[in-house]
């Protein structure tokens, strides 16, 4: 049942009224064991003045003794009644941040109106009017919350049963002696310095910045009072490093109570976790937990898809132009990151709480226990008020039930009398100690004489054994066909069209049907498809959350979708979160939550969101700065620290053989001057690989892929996308080509590329260059391609 404002209301006061006893109550206790402290040091400090000792005769020594022990026994009863205090208090001040759980009103019969009863892990009561605020879970009225639904109820007492009725059974989450979940259920730096630092050569791991601080920078390593801070940082602008420093401040300024495993780093990928692994270690803290939302949707969904991952889609992305297929797919890579298929997907599951369930058939041996349809039968006889996420829990329970009959008549079966002829003697020997244990239980002499007793005891192990998958299956919620449950909303004429109003409808939308339905039928999930559908099977499982999570960092931002986003807030829903990102190196197909902040802004809310940024881009000189920001729209905003180097340049070769010469003749000669990070840096994995093959002949190098486990120095050769947040001394774009880069869909994934050179970017076309080039300004690159003939 859904709980009213009123009943909200008055239940927070409750809670902010006992709370406020309790925290009286340790007060007192407080006080107590203080003076009981202050008498123990005084009995230890004269205990032998008040000891007299005299060992004379027998009568003066058993004196003496009983002088000792009288003592003794003062000191031993003051140390135990302050240790009791001690641990009253202790149990009351846990309390205070959350008094209780649970709540069932109970009339019992022949009463004329129910009682209150909240459970908490220990019994309080009010030492006004002694009543019981907080019962102990384990006192026997609470094995009403544990064992029935509302309704009729009996619980066992010292003196006899008590019957009744149940009308309420709620449950609570306070924190702080906050309400926050409650349902009825049946669950800065000189700049001199910052040029020395930024003229260094790059590093395989990134390093602190505690010495080169910005202002801006340092208003996001403080801020610490936002639920969510947004980075929008131009690239080079030191977001994720202001990002590391910030964990190590809220790591110092909270050590009480902030440790490094409840702060989380969503990355990029793979290899950056170990580009920055060296920061916080550096700064003395530990690190933090550090993975990828890959990683985390691999997890959940690996055992029941091949679930693709966002490389392979962005690899499709550049490489699939061809395909008739393309256009649905990248409508549908849109479309299913967008706020309106979040929210057709929260309609669709209000939906499901009237009618459109689906559920798998409970089977065992090749028969059909409770069928499917049995089963939505059973869920829509519920209360349609009842949560949905608790109607299965209902429907859980019932089904448990229903197998644990069918068991009791399995033991019978023909089968297993045949699994009996052929149990090891291990077996027996496991059934007669199980047996005698039994029989002792009972008081009987234990014998394996008794020959039906020894046949059903073989039996139910038997069918136990074997049903117990079965069983397992229920109690994990695998009964519900979340599958088919996705599927409906791609079939022919089913609710997803209905639910999508007709001006958001993608218009290739039957195109996109075809494509999804066509992938499930293979059990993959395409990456676009992966957090909708676990979106799906949490609202109607019950989110599995992370509360021990206290804040999130979630770097390169712009690569989520909204939809990511309110999905991560719903797993974490006690951390703080902070964003970092580009909106100009949003390179994937899908919708960026940083392309517009409204949606990233109200999923806490504008008063709990501070928005930062940063426009200073520090890692590349200025030349080339200059260079890149005149691929964007509004690029001129970003501004260039002053440091000058050598403009990028361009040369264009007319065969691949010419390309790979002029790339190892030029990574030699940065070699020569003392460049120690050189990255080749191709369009696509694909793309990387095949120079990879033509230069490793020529040079001494390393093909980076989403499997490689760490960034090295050297000469490496690596797709844009996972040179995404790493730096080089010196960049070689491998073949800015118009061929490669002339859709405007790569135009961010080009200049992402451009923008990983700290010192030096030298570019290298096949034939015609890119316009993303040729339509700069000719006085920020300069031309190598006729160096030679007018030497």
């Amino acid at each position: 049942m859904s709980i009213s404002e009123k009943d909200w209301r008055e239940e927070q006061v409750r809670v902010d009224e006992v709370t406020t006893k309790i925290a009286g109550q340790v007060e007192r206790l407080e006080a107590q064991f203080g003076e009981t402290k202050a008498d123990m040091v005084d009995i230890r400090k004269h205990f032998w003045d008040e000891v007299t000792l005299n060992f004379s005769n027998m009568e003066e020594v058993m004196d003496t003794y009983f002088s000792i022990k009288q003592q003794a026994d003062v000191l031993t009863e003051r140390e135990r009644s302050y240790r009791n205090s001690a641990a009253a208090a202790a149990k009351l001040r846990r309390m205070i941040d959350s008094p209780y759980f649970g709540r069932i009103d109970f009339r019992e019969a022949g009463e004329p109106k129910e009682e209150p009863i909240y459970l908490g892990i220990a019994s309080f009561v009010d030492e006004a009017s002694d009543t019981f605020l907080i019962y102990d879970w384990r006192a026997p009225v609470s094995s009403l919350y544990y064992d029935y639904p509302p309704g009729p109820a009996v619980y066992q007492t010292p003196g006899g049963d008590v019957a009744g009725e149940m009308t309420v059974k709620r449950q609570y989450v306070i924190r702080g002696h906050e309400i926050k979940l409650m349902f009825d259920t049946g669950i800065t730096i000189g700049d001199e310095l910052l040029k020395q630092v930024l003229s260094r050569s790059s590093d395989a791991q990134m390093k602190t910045i505690v010495a080169t601080i910005q202002k801006e920078q340092n208003r996001i390593i403080r801020d610490d009072s936002h639920r969510m801070l947004i980075v929008q940082g131009a690239a080079g602008s030191g977001k994720t490093s202001a990002a590391l420093q910030r964990v190590a401040y809220l790591l110092y300024k909270h050590r009480e109570t902030l440790k490094a495993d409840q702060m989380l780093l969503f990355s990029p990928n793979p290899l950056f976790n170990s580009y920055v692994s060296t920061v916080l270690p550096e700064l003395g803290e530990e690190n933090m937990q550090q993975t990828t939302f890959q990683e985390y949707l691999q997890h959940r969904l690996g055992k029941d898809f091949e679930v693709e991952d966002p490389f392979q889609q962005l690899e499709y992305v550049l490489s699939g132009v061809n395909d008739p297929d393309y256009a649905a797919r990248m409508e549908g890579i849109r479309y299913k990151s967008s706020v309106s298929y979040l929210n057709a997907i929260r309609a669709y599951y209000e939906l499901l709480g009237q009618e459109g369930m689906a559920f798998r058939s409970i089977r065992f041996r090749g028969r059909t226990v409770v069928a499917a349809g049995t089963i939505k039968e059973r869920f829509y006889s519920y209360d349609r008020s009842i949560r949905l996420p608790n109607r299965i829990v209902l429907l859980r329970d019932w089904l448990l039930e229903q197998l644990a009959s069918f068991e009791k008549d399995e033991w019978k079966k023909a089968w297993v009398e045949e699994e009996i002829e052929l149990l090891s003697t291990e077996d027996y020997q496991r059934a007669y100690g199980k047996m005698r244990r039994m029989n002792r239980a009972q008081g009987r002499e234990v014998s394996f004489d008794d020959f039906e007793k020894e046949k059903e005891l073989l039996a139910r192990m038997i069918v136990q054994e074997q049903i117990k998958p079965v069983k397992n299956r229920i109690k994990n919620l695998r009964f519900v066909h979340v599958q088919a449950l996705y599927r409906q909303l791609f079939q022919e004429e089913g609710v997803g069209r209905s639910l999508i109003a007709s001006n958001e409808l993608p218009p290739l939308w039957s195109h996109i049907c075809k494509q999804t339905l066509e992938r499930l039928e293979r059990s993959e999930l395409a990456y676009e498809d992966a957090t909708p559908y676990l979106y799906l099977s949490e609202l109607l499982l019950g989110f599995q959350t992370n509360t021990s999570v206290r804040h999130v960092i979630v770097d390169e931002a712009q690569d989520y979708s909204p939809f990511q986003l309110e999905f991560l807030k719903r797993l974490f829903p006690r951390a703080r979160m902070t964003a970092l990102g580009d909106i100009n190196q949003a390179i994937y197909a899908h919708g960026s939550v940083l392309h517009e902040l409204d949606p990233i802004v109200a999923l806490y809310g504008p008063e709990q969101t501070e928005i930062i940024r940063l426009t200073r881009s520090y890692r590349s000189t200025q030349e080339i700065v200059e260079f890149t920001r005149g691929m964007l729209p509004g690029g001129e905003e970003i501004e260039p620290f002053q440091r000058s180097g050598e403009k990028p340049t361009m040369k264009v070769v007319h065969s691949t053989n010419a390309l790979h010469e002029e790339i190892a003749r030029d990574v030699e000669s940065l070699r020569a001057e003392g460049f120690a990070s050189i990255a080749i840096i191709a369009q696509s994995a694909e793309e990387s690989a095949a120079a990879y093959e033509a230069l490793r002949e020529r040079l001494e190098l390393r093909l980076i892929t989403k499997s490689s486990p760490s960034f090295e120095q050297g000469t490496l050769v690596i797709p844009a996308y996972l040179a995404k947040g790493v730096e080089f001394d010196a960049v070689i774009l491998y073949n800015a080509s118009k061929a490669q880069y002339s859709r405007e869909e790569v135009r961010k994934l080009f200049y992402t590329a451009c923008t990983r050179a700290m010192h030096q970017l030298r570019l290298y076309s096949l034939g015609e260059p890119t316009p993303f080039v040729t339509e700069l300004a000719r006085d920020t690159w300069e031309d190598r391609t006729h160096e030679e003939a007018n030497r």
